[in-house]
């Protein structure tokens, strides 16, 4: 069992995250620790935000106050609610927390079922509780609750692969036929992405682009894919390698069929109405492109703008790290097109949305709350622990060596050959 911690400050954010997936039936919420039920069992995002207010409130200096948690098992193991209920009180409180207000839910929207915990680092006295060492007290909890409840062991390896930082293309380290092929060769078996152009909004958070090449041979037509490494500007840095030299895999047909995949998939997806209301949150909540693109990324979601040379913004995609899916703005709605954000950032017409909490219960005062007290908090950067960050999705990827791959590849063709011969 992995478990990742997220920290960050937007409260509302990480519990409409979670809350939603229940209101979609794709989630539960399992237990709640020091927060009253409700007379009617039901729950809103607004009500539990208003259950931590007071430790907020009592916050001295605390930059991040929100601790969002997931505890993630083997696929392979099949885990009960009562024993998520209690590997998740026991690992809260060996971690400091069993005192705090914390909601455990579960998520049932993927192909492995696994608990995400929000919670807060702040006491009712204001004081941060401390984080020291959290991340070797987790694991050490881990591996208890494996041999407790019976779950499979993540190894030394897999865990430390989950933990690496997966490296964007550094065209400046040289060997960057090596460091494409480690990034392109996995990402159609981590992520949904249904056109060329949201293919590239994924490939640029890795410094990677990749171009189209259109022509004749001998009479027909030939259709063709190039890799292109980026600087930290998004500018062309490298010759291209055509997508022959990567595998079948990373080409235009494969890919083409990854497309149709995708499209069929992301038809019948609940990912679209719960991505759509955190981008929408995002647009209330801040007023410019930087604190719009902070937001998300601490929900796990990037926001990429392409924008053409004389800087109109004719491009916008959602990247969601938790589904591993990618989505154009008009894809999500129409009111999130590209026109509508270059006519916010760069003519200054903010667009005017409609914030729903379709999960309000109407018999609770407590979910009757001012609009200044639903979108109060202002979110940090994104926490480089945090479980919905890009570079902990691709542990196959760690450490791989493309071109010794190659080199061995061709060692075991020659052995072949000369055991014919």
């Amino acid at each position: 069992m992995i478990a990742k911690i997220g920290k960050g400050s937007n409260m509302y954010g990480a519990i409409l995250y979670n809350q939603q997936k229940v209101d979609k039936e794709n989630g539960a919420v399992l237990l709640l620790n020091k927060i009253p039920d409700t007379v009617d069992g039901k729950y809103s995002v607004a009500y539990f935000n208003k259950c931590f207010e007071p430790y907020l409130s009592a916050n001295i200096k605390t930059e991040k106050t929100v601790r969002h948690i997931s505890l993630n098992p083997d696929p392979s193991d099949k885990v009960s609610d009562e024993q998520f209920t209690e590997m998740a009180q026991e690992y809260m409180e060996r971690m400091g927390y069993g005192n705090q207000p914390y909601i455990v839910f579960k998520h049932t929207d993927i192909d492995r079922t696994h608990i995400h915990i929000v919670s807060t680092c702040v006491g009712i006295d204001g004081k941060k509780i401390s984080d020291d060492y959290d991340h070797s007290r987790s694991m050490t909890i881990c591996r208890d609750l494996e041999t407790k409840h019976n779950l499979q062991k993540a190894t030394d390896q897999e865990q430390k692969q989950t933990n690496k930082v997966f490296k964007p293309v550094n065209h400046k380290n040289g060997d960057i036929k090596s460091q494409i092929a480690s990034v392109i060769r996995h990402l159609p078996k981590y992520y949904t992405f249904s056109t060329l152009g949201s293919y590239n909004a994924l490939l640029s958070l890795f410094n990677i682009t990749a171009e189209e090449v259109k022509g004749e041979r001998n009479g027909q037509p030939v259709n063709g894919l190039v890799y292109v490494a980026l600087d930290e500007n998004g500018n062309k840095a490298s010759n291209p390698f055509k997508a022959s030299l990567f595998g079948k895999d990373t080409g235009v047909a494969q890919l083409q069929k990854h497309f149709k995949q995708s499209k069929e998939k992301m038809k019948t997806t609940p990912v679209r109405s719960v991505l759509k209301n955190m981008v929408e949150l995002a647009i209330h909540t801040t007023s410019n492109e930087t604190d719009f693109k902070k937001q998300l990324t601490e929900q796990g979601i990037n926001a990429v703008v392409r924008r053409n040379s004389e800087g109109r913004i004719y491009g916008m995609t959602f990247i969601d790290h938790e589904s591993r899916t990618v989505w154009n703005g008009s894809q999500l709605d129409r009111n999130l097109s590209a026109n509508v954000f270059n006519d916010w950032w760069n003519n200054g017409n903010k667009p005017e949305l409609k914030i729903q909490d379709n999960s309000v219960s109407k018999t609770n005062p407590m979910d009757n709350l001012p609009t200044k007290d639903l979108f109060e908090f202002i979110s940090q950067e994104h926490s480089p622990n945090s479980d919905l960050g890009l570079f902990s999705l691709l542990p196959d990827a760690q450490g791989e060596d493309y071109e010794e791959e190659q080199f061995a590849n061709r060692m075991k063709k020659k052995t072949k050959k000369g055991r014919r011969l």
